[in-house]
């Protein structure tokens, strides 16, 4: 069930964009199937029932208020009316002028209702308007469903009219007018579905505003049965044949379309409702609360996993050199340490000659420090104190050594010079 509300939200968002959009589409398919409609029905002017006229008028009708869609219909109805018979001109001019007087002063704004009523007819399915007018509007709009089911049969008049009238004289247009007044205002068939739309559009009106639960859809499904047994008891009575097949048919869809707007009109939690009690210095309040539903519409998240990359060229001979250069990097930096510890070991071993390179213990411990630790490679081993202590005793010895060699060839050259 979340699914439908997540959906309902989604279209309701959808038409809150594009609202005008919707609303000049449906208006323009509506006026082209009203005005293609009257002139297939009646065509008495040929000069009008071309399809670009009508293409032509829906396309003007669109950019105008609904209520010039109904004035452009009557005048067309009007038009094909006095091409066929200036009696049934008069008679269907009288008729649209006490519909215009009626429908202006009690529903201005139900133009829909006027229009969708024939439609309605047409599709078999005119038990469809009482429900939706039932659950949108208010009793006024009685006024346009009755006015569009009288301009439904005088337009069903005019196409059995086979051709246009030919006869002259008063009588004749008389008989015309007779004729034409008993044919639409005498139909049975049409009083029958007037009386059952009324009967209909109150038992869903009625219910649809008692605080029961699931009021609406009771409602809905209450109107549609009054809608068949009232049809269905009128056509026995008065000996009217009616296709109850299009009749069960036409509401078990007027009952579907019902429960649609329920969807977005009436959405609400009957496992949640309460009642509370108010009161103050005058009157007790007792109130039924029901919340409405409301469903987040779910925001989809795109999560990249993996992105494409563009693809690199790798040259075969570049990384087999660069793999021989990194492996000869890596033996030279193993076999440095190891060549300069054994240059540190030759060099400590080696004996100064000259007193200038004579060096005292500490100069030598500190040389030996620092030269004994590296900055890459492993460390190297550490010599024990004594072994330190023999070398620097033997160093000292051989400088001592030279020293006394020095002083003694100097005392034989001295000698020399004297003898």
């Amino acid at each position: 069930m979340d699914n439908i509300y997540v959906i309902r939200g989604r279209i309701e968002e959808l038409y809150g964009k594009h609202s005008k959009l919707f609303d000049k589409a449906f208006q323009f398919i509506l006026a082209m199937i009203t005005f293609s409609m009257i002139n297939q029905n009646t065509g008495f002017m040929k000069s009008l029932s071309s399809p670009v006229i009508s293409l032509a008028l829906a396309v003007v009708a669109t950019f105008l208020p609904p209520m010039v869609i109904v004035v452009i219909a009557a005048v067309l109805v009007l038009a094909h009316t006095l091409a066929a018979s200036i009696g049934i001109f008069a008679v269907s001019a009288m008729i649209f002028l006490i519909m215009y007087i009626f429908y202006i002063r009690l529903a201005p704004k139900m133009a829909f209702v006027v229009l969708l009523t024939p439609i309605a007819f047409v599709l078999k399915i005119p038990f469809l308007v009482p429900v939706a007018c039932a659950l949108i509007y208010t009793p006024v709009s009685l006024v346009p469903m009755s006015c569009g089911t009288v301009v439904f049969y005088m337009v069903e008049y005019l196409k059995k009219t086979s051709s246009a009238s030919k006869a002259s004289g008063s009588k004749a247009m008389l008989s015309e007018i007779t004729t034409y007044v008993q044919k639409v205002f005498q139909n049975k068939e049409m009083w029958i579905y007037i009386v059952a739309f009324i009967i209909g559009f109150f038992v869903v009106y009625t219910i649809r505003r008692r605080e029961l639960d699931h009021a609406w859809k009771i409602g809905i499904i209450a109107g549609a049965i009054a809608d068949v047994v009232v049809t269905a008891m009128g056509s026995i009575a008065l000996g009217v044949e009616i296709s109850y097949g299009s009749l069960i048919f036409g509401n078990i869809l007027a009952v579907i379309v019902g429960m649609i707007l329920e969807l977005f009109l009436f959405s609400v939690d009957y496992a949640r409702s309460e009642r509370l009690q108010f009161e103050d210095d005058e009157y007790y309040y007792y109130v039924k609360a029901i919340p409405k539903v409301a469903v987040t519409t779910p925001e989809k998240t795109v999560k990249k996993i993996n992105e494409r990359q563009e693809t690199e060229i790798i040259d075969a001979e570049a990384v087999k050199r660069l793999s021989q250069d990194v492996t000869e990097e890596t033996k030279a930096i193993s076999v440095e340490p190891s060549a300069n510890h054994k240059l540190r070991k030759e060099t400590s071993r080696k004996t100064p000659y000259n007193n200038s390179e004579y060096r005292s213990p500490a100069q030598i411990r500190a040389s030996q420090a620092k030269r004994h630790s590296p900055k890459r490679g492993p460390m190297p081993k550490k010599h024990d104190m004594k072994d330190v202590d023999k070398l620097l005793l033997t160093q000292s010895l051989e400088n001592e050594f030279h020293a006394s060699g020095k002083r003694k060839l100097q005392i034989k050259e001295k000698d020399r010079y004297r003898i």
